[in-house]
């Protein structure tokens, strides 16, 4: 067995665990809420989460072909950058799921592909336009959750004021049921295409990086399996920060956050944009939260994520770096 069959074997293998951690660290992006509310129990929201984490990430691959194809060079990425991406993303998912922060798991991929990459090639590697796009998201996606979110319980408040608060509770109580398998779905959509991308960059690289980049049914389904399995094994410690310690909240108040980021996010995947789920979800909660007070949210728990977030861009470009570097000096490379 060759060398370059034995590193795409191993990017297949790493590709799957990265998928699996990444479905374990953000199982809270879909459940949080609903568990909090105490809408379902932890084990019946983890079995539905998986479940359609699985079916969104079967529904389309606009987002892995960016993340395949439109942030490097495809044609210049070798396999054992792609294996030193996926190292460096699993370790920042596994120092941050220790540490009980909701980074982006996407965004760790991301930018550990950039790292590892540019260890390489430099510069010239990075596809502008597509760079470009992911900065997008990382910016105004908790925005625009944050604003649709404030905004829609807003509308709620309004809309609901001449009802009981026991029929709020009992409808929404309903209601989230459905917000909560919108926002897993979406979930699976989006974070379940970009390990697709990856190991599709990575066999297109086995074939001589010629041809059209494809991603190939069966790495579809490795990659739904994957994160569908991942999200069911569950993250409670996660699921305890974003349900708990953020805001309190009710079932009206979880169905606003979830409805608000599973749209943010249902939009980004159809247009290809990867966006972080964390961010969304995030950003819907503290929307939500601030229509009663902005005292009403602990902008400490807040800060923590932030700051997690804005260290997963050079924290994960130093892995995927350091990673290739150490790689190619032991000789793992074609």
């Amino acid at each position: 067995m060759d060398n370059a069959t034995v590193l795409l074997g191993l990017v297949v293998l790493l590709g799957i665990t990265f998928e699996f951690v990444n479905g374990f660290h953000d199982a809270a992006n879909a459940i949080a809420t609903v568990v909090a509310t105490r809408v379902l129990t932890p084990i019946q929201a983890i079995l539905m989460a998986g479940a359609l984490n699985l079916v969104g990430a079967l529904s389309g691959e606009a987002v892995a072909k960016t993340v395949g194809s439109g942030i490097v060079d495809k044609s210049i990425v070798t396999q054992d950058l792609v294996v030193a991406a996926l190292i460096g993303a699993i370790i920042w998912d596994l120092i941050t799921f220790v540490a009980a922060l909701p980074t982006s798991s996407s965004h760790a991929l991301i930018f550990s592909v950039i790292g590892a990459a540019l260890s390489v090639h430099g510069l010239d590697v990075i596809i502008a336009p597509g760079l470009q796009l992911t900065v997008f998201g990382i910016v105004y996606s908790p925005v625009v959750a944050f604003i649709f979110g404030y905004a829609l319980m807003l509308a709620l408040y309004w809309g609901l004021r001449n009802v009981s608060y026991r029929f709020v509770n009992r409808f929404f109580g309903r209601a989230q049921i459905l917000s909560s398998a919108y926002m897993a779905f979406s979930h699976g959509g989006n974070d379940g295409q970009k390990t697709m991308g990856i190991i599709a960059l990575a066999i297109y690289a086995f074939h001589g990086s010629t041809g059209p980049f494809v991603i190939d049914t069966w790495v579809k389904v490795v990659c739904a399996l994957a994160i569908g399995l991942g999200t069911a094994t569950g993250g409670w410690r996660i699921i305890r920060t974003m349900g708990m310690r953020i805001t309190a909240l009710k079932p009206v108040n979880g169905f606003a956050a979830e409805t608000a980021a599973a749209t943010v996010i249902e939009i980004a995947t159809r247009f290809g944009i990867p966006i972080s789920t964390t961010h969304a979800i995030s950003g819907a909660i503290l929307g939500v939260g601030s229509t009663r007070r902005l005292s009403a949210v602990r902008w400490g728990i807040a800060g923590r994520i932030v700051t997690a977030w804005v260290l997963t861009i050079p924290g994960c470009f130093i892995l995927g770096y350091g990673t290739a570097t150490l790689l190619r000096a032991v000789g793992v490379h074609p």
